[in-house]
């Protein structure tokens, strides 16, 4: 009967939520059906779904706002108009963009996010409630609400599976169409209807029993687990303590040199705040001596260690500009050291400041001009023409290619057109053009290759040979296929022969004592006709100013991809059709294949 009377529950938990939040239900319902359409027929509907997404977060908002603040139904009807009009609102600034870029994903992801926050906030809005409650009451339901849809994901995956190979095939399409029914409408509506009904006037509107049973459901999701008290007390926060140890070591031992330049550090210690914060949250619900000790201790940890991110992260825009991405981390930076100095001076009950500060930076970031889009591509802009002035390289809104540019200042070019060109920013500078290929169209406009950094930081180098290209022939008479592989242990030095003017010529590899090793062309005498040194022909695609390609170029054409010598008995051509030079704190490594024509004078 327990088991049955759970159910029951559960049931009239989704009924509940769907009658709660009805707009939210019938944004996520035309979600579902859109994402289906674009699963079947393989379009972009991303504006439309970007569109349900943010009326139904706008819907749940502002019916808690409704129920906090507000008893009467037409005061819900104004609310439930304002949802579609907001909504109606972003369809329309969306709608005038072809595709969404990735500008238009971030803003958008950065306005749910506020609205879904703005959603755990409201409620405690001079309430009898605190943040870190309706914090854990959220948290708890997000978390049953992500169990339960991945089981029955599952489920859904094992029986779909089980049809196709025991009775009959079903579309590889159908997988994807149950998580999108699971993912977008079974999930938000069950975290729903674990969502408690919070103190606010709405309860006048609620018979008393009703009001009751409510209050109990709010207790219940209130309350922090033994499960997650345990695992928070006792296993998080010691981890943390460990991990912020040795972010203080580094950072003591690093403050003269490495730590202002290393960009691996800017994400770790985003990374430690959000956790730092999150885990604050949380423990203001616990009641023992770790979440004590944790509350008095790390807030005033936190605060010097993001004022050191901070800046680390304003010095390194000198060194690559700034983009979206840095103008986030530094505006976290700001926002964590103002909630960390919140939080050491101020009691874990008035936490929602932090909700209220988080709402808050997050509308900045978006809000014209002040916003990251807006900064950021003025400073990349400015920085790159800057660079090509200084260069002579911009006359009358014209590029005049350079490959005799300072290496740092190629970086400073390619670095700002690449964060522009993924951003689809260089068809609004003139001087660019609307049809602007980053891949197609660098070297014709700048007179070098892009750079692109790796994780090493040492710009290996990798090349290929554009297979619609034509090859000039003329004045070759003899075709042959070079394979080079530096690091290959055995390898045979014999390329092939050929006959030319009834004589018989060799062409082989040997290995030298240079890097690289060498070609040899001799006669049937065994007389050297030409020797060609391997490492020239790879630095010749590294330094020269036909082709500086401190970088990767996906297609060459076969002039860009041709290395020729010749003497006054032959001339050979190498025609590069793939290469890799692999530069490691070890050394460089050459590999390449390479069409190699030849004629005999």
């Amino acid at each position: 009967m327990k088991f049955i009377d759970k159910i029951k529950e559960k049931l009239s938990g989704l009924v509940e939520a769907l009658s709660r939040y009805p707009l939210t239900v019938a944004f996520l319902m035309a979600a579902v059906v859109i994402n289906a359409m674009a699963i079947q027929q393989e379009v972009d509907y991303t504006r439309y779904l970007l569109t349900f997404l943010m009326g139904a977060f706008l819907g749940i908002t502002l019916q808690g706002a409704w129920e906090r603040f507000y008893d009467r139904t037409s005061v819900r009807i104004v609310a439930m108009a304002l949802c579609l009009t907001l909504t109606l609102g972003y369809f329309l600034i969306v709608r005038q963009y072809t595709s969404i870029s990735m500008e238009i994903g971030i803003r958008s992801s950065v306005a749910i996010f506020a609205v879904f926050i703005a959603f755990t906030w409201i409620p405690v809005i001079k309430s009898e409630i605190r943040y870190n409650q309706s914090f854990m009451a959220t948290f708890k339901a997000l978390f049953n609400a992500l169990l339960f849809s991945g089981v029955l994901f599952i489920g859904i995956t094992l029986i779909i599976t089980a049809i196709d190979l025991l009775l009959f095939d079903v579309s590889d399409k159908a997988y994807l169409h149950s998580l999108n029914c699971v993912g977008m409408l079974f999930f938000p509506i069950y975290f729903l209807s674990l969502i408690p009904i919070y103190p606010g006037l709405s309860n006048k509107n609620r018979p008393p029993e009703k009001v009751i049973n409510d209050r109990g459901k709010l207790v219940r999701s209130c309350q922090c687990p033994k499960f997650l008290e345990v695992l928070v007390s006792y296993i998080v926060i010691p981890l943390l303590a460990a991990y912020t140890i040795i972010l203080i070591i580094y950072i003591v031992g690093n403050i003269t040199g490495d730590f202002w330049s290393d960009n691996r550090l800017e994400s770790m210690l985003v990374s430690f705040a959000i956790v730092v914060i999150f885990i604050y949250i949380l423990a203001s619900s616990l009641e023992n001596k770790v979440a004590e000790w944790f509350l008095k201790i790390f807030p005033k940890v936190l605060v010097p260690i993001v004022l050191f991110q901070i800046v680390a992260s304003v010095l390194q825009i000198q060194e690559v500009g700034l983009t979206h991405g840095r103008y986030y981390a530094i505006l976290f930076g700001i926002f964590a050291a103002v909630s960390g100095l919140w939080m050491s001076f101020m009691p874990a009950r008035n936490n929602g400041v932090i909700a209220a500060l988080l709402i808050g930076f997050s509308l900045f970031s978006i809000m014209p001009p002040v916003d990251a889009f807006t900064i950021s591509r003025g400073n990349q802009v400015n920085r790159l023409t800057n660079t090509l002035v200084e260069n002579k390289m911009l006359e009358n809104e014209q590029v005049n290619p350079n490959g005799s540019v300072s290496e740092e200042d190629k970086k400073i070019i390619s670095d700002a057109v690449d964060y522009l060109a993924m951003m689809a920013y260089t068809k609004e500078i003139s001087y660019l053009g609307e049809n602007f290929d980053v891949y197609e169209d660098f070297y014709s406009t700048f007179g070098f290759y892009r750079y692109e950094d790796n994780q090493y930081r040492q710009n290996s180098i990798y090349l290929s040979l554009n297979q619609q290209s034509p090859i000039d022939i003329s004045g070759y008479e003899t075709f042959m296929v070079l394979n080079y592989y530096q690091k290959k242990e055995k390898w045979d030095p014999l390329i092939g022969n050929f006959e030319s003017g009834g004589k018989t010529y060799r062409l082989s590899r040997e290995k030298t004592a240079e890097q690289g090793g060498a070609l040899v062309l001799v006669d049937e005498t065994g007389q050297e006709l030409m020797r060609i040194d391997m490492k020239a022909v790879f630095d010749h695609f590294t330094t020269s100013l036909s082709g500086n390609y401190q970088t990767s170029k996906d297609s060459m054409n076969a002039d860009e991809a041709s290395f020729t010598i010749e003497n006054d008995q032959a001339a050979i051509s190498l025609i590069a059709t793939s290469l890799a030079i692999e530069k490691t704190e070890a050394g460089t490594i050459n590999n390449g294949d390479f069409y190699v024509l030849i004629t005999i004078k």
